[in-house]
């Protein structure tokens, strides 16, 4: 048996006047084009589940419609691919599958939308694939495939999580190398669709296993970046402490998402700093208007908004640059939040910021929240899930308000000259905190 797992790689924007602008300002792909980069750490993980007898090919395809000819020489695959691109990798799957292979899919989308998957695939695995991959491949192997194998139900234990197979990797492909330390999330906002979906409850690795698998990946890279492929990471204190600990000897330097929390935790702050943390991502999502029920539990985000400046402030006092990441087009929020969200990040000397459209995902609640009151523009058209498109009908201005409110905006975020003055006024407030350290 020859395996092939098949990651469907990259988001193309599909607005044709964002196009036009190129989506070459700068900064504007950086944090785009990483995520595109990132190897598919789920298929990996599936790899170090599968019986050695099986041979196992772990491939990247960015633009599967370029494709002349089927890649590899596969008995099966299990094809992973993002919502926005669910409809190429659809028609990939359907070319494997009229030339005899068989074909299984999973992950987000395809839990959302099983029915819609299975007019493509032979089989789906819905949930936290670690739970039946196992069954799903012996039953592969005897020729006893079942339609779907859902695990929406279980709990995989990440006490017994595998070794991701970082050995497939190509690795000098990659700029950096993603490693999960949980999954999940406290918090519930209603447009994300995270992992949380697969399964709704929070769930820390034990450090341990998460510097086993940094170990394993020094194998085929001495000197990686790592990201840590996370909700959030620092949701659990005590979980972030004691694995900034145990990173303080691996000599790394790291990324990823939290939320302003740790602000308020200074020895944490310092421990992430000691232990190699170059940036962490903030949904910061509005500085004014459009928080109020996105967290659905007990509004949690909006009642972090009046701390924000301040937050952002420790955070980058500590030497950790912030990536604050922000929703447009939100409930509550008409064609002012465009300056509002400029004039914020001015003021307080963002180092990184990562803008996007509301989406509504087929896996979150504000998706069936829309579908309900007859907002989605066109409910399965999936590959405007990108994040720069508009797929709903804001509340407070016009589709093509927000269009246009975000191209300018855009503009001016991302105009060189703007960057580099937040960039410097992070190297000059690091210089006059070692000056009054030193006095």
């Amino acid at each position: 048996m020859k395996l092939g797992l098949i990651a469907i790689s990259g988001v193309r924007c599909r607005n044709e006047e964002l196009l036009a602008l190129g989506l070459t300002l700068p900064g504007f792909v950086e944090r785009s084009k990483v995520i595109a980069s990132l190897p598919s750490l789920g298929l990996l993980t599936l790899a170090g589940m599968t019986p050695e007898s099986v041979e196992v090919e772990y491939l990247e395809v960015p633009d599967p419609a370029s494709l002349t000819e089927l890649p590899g020489n596969f008995d099966a695959v299990a094809i992973s691919s993002f919502t926005a691109q669910i409809k190429e990798a659809y028609k990939l799957a359907d070319r494997y599958s009229a030339a005899g292979v068989k074909v299984l899919m999973g992950g987000l989308h395809v839990t959302a939308r099983p029915e819609e998957a299975l007019r493509h695939a032979d089989s789906v695995l819905l949930g936290e694939g670690e739970s039946l991959w196992p069954a799903m491949i012996s039953d592969l192997l005897a020729n006893k495939l079942k339609p779907r194998y859902d695990a929406r139900g279980m709990n995989f234990d990440f006490a017994n999580s595998p070794m991701p197979r970082f050995e497939l990797l190509d690795i000098d492909k990659y700029n950096r190398i993603t490693v999960q330390t949980q999954r999940g999330c406290p918090y519930n906002c209603d447009f994300c669709g995270a992992s949380i979906r697969l399964n709704p409850r929070f769930k820390t690795k034990p450090v341990g296993r998460v510097i086993a698998e940094i170990h394993r990946i020094k194998e085929v890279w001495a000197h990686p970046f790592i990201e840590f492929a996370d909700d959030n990471t620092f949701a659990s204190k005590s979980h972030g402490k004691a694995l900034a600990t145990a990173l303080l000897p691996e000599g790394l330097r790291w990324f990823t998402e939290t939320d302003v929390s740790i602000a308020q935790d200074p020895e944490l702050l310092s421990l992430m700093k000691d232990a190699g943390c170059a940036q962490i991502l903030i949904g910061l999502e509005s500085p004014s208007a459009g928080l109020d029920g996105i967290e659905r539990k007990a509004n949690w985000k909006l009642k972090q908004r009046d701390g924000y400046r301040r937050a952002i402030e420790t955070i980058q006092d500590a030497g950790i640059t912030v990536n604050g990441c922000f929703v447009l087009g939100m409930d509550g929020q008409d064609s002012t939040c465009f300056d509002s969200v400029f004039e914020f990040v001015r003021d307080t000397g963002l180092y990184e910021v990562q803008i996007t459209v509301m989406t509504a995902f087929p896996n979150a609640p504000l998706y069936d929240r829309m579908a309900q009151a007859g907002r989605l523009l066109q409910p399965d058209a999936w590959e405007t899930c990108t994040l720069f498109d508009v797929n709903y009908q804001p509340d407070g201005m016009s589709v093509s308000e927000l269009e246009t409110g975000f191209r300018d905006l855009t503009r001016r975020i991302y105009d060189s000259d703007f960057i580099e003055s937040r960039r410097r006024r992070f190297f000059m407030r690091q210089s006059e905190l070692r000056r009054l350290r030193a006095t």
